[in-house]
């Protein structure tokens, strides 16, 4: 059997490993209240930016405080916060990627920009247990908008660039992970990471 041509890998979270629920919530939260969905989804990107909450400067309460002002949505934040979380549908044939890869010995980390609500899906699905390490901006301080962070991540699990894999549906984040020295795919979709994959961890049994 043929190596791998890395030795970790290093997995987004939502719109990867589940169904992109931030973007579909916030769509489904747009159409509730009449707004436009893409603009609505671009604005609040913003705003969980600019308030800090992204990287744990800001509380839950304060950002949807803030977005209920800017766009004029309704709805409790209890009720908000769940219409995003329930988009968080696990790709169950990527979690066997996964556990192939722990299979041949990869190591693996989720690397997100993602709030607390990561962890309230942990306590609901309990996937953290495939991983080594979980890496989360609200946490972390920092977002896969700069180049540092995957630098970080690089240093604290004691990896070489070329020796690691970033998978993430985000151009941009891919184009930064990539300068830092990061192997990559741009996730496309299930028969296109499954044919990138399949080129560079030969032989690795995939669920096509």
């Amino acid at each position: 059997m043929e190596e791998c041509r890395f030795k970790a890998v290093l997995f987004d979270f939502g719109g990867v490993i589940a169904d992109e629920g931030f973007r579909n919530g916030l769509h489904e939260i747009a159409r509730l209240n009449g707004l436009d969905e893409e603009d609505f989804a671009a604005t609040t990107r913003e705003i969980i930016h600019d308030t800090g909450y992204i990287t744990g400067r800001a509380d839950e309460a304060f950002f949807w405080e803030i977005l209920r002002r800017q766009t004029g949505i309704r709805g409790s934040d209890s009720h908000l916060r769940d219409i995003i979380l329930k988009g968080f549908t696990l790709r169950e044939w990527m979690l066997r990627v996964i556990e192939e890869l722990r299979t041949r010995g990869i190591r693996l980390a989720i690397l997100s920009d993602q709030t607390n609500w990561l962890d309230e899906l942990e306590e609901k699905l309990g996937f953290f247990r495939l991983f080594e390490r979980v890496f989360n901006s609200y946490h972390l301080g920092r977002t896969k908008l700069e180049k540092q962070i995957f630098l970080d991540v690089l240093d604290i699990m004691r990896l070489e660039p070329g020796d690691t894999l970033f998978v993430d549906d985000t151009q941009e984040h891919v184009g930064r992970a990539r300068e830092a020295g990061i192997q990559v795919i741009h996730y496309r979709g299930k028969d296109d990471f499954l044919e990138r994959l399949s080129v560079l961890c030969p032989g690795l049994v995939l669920d096509r």
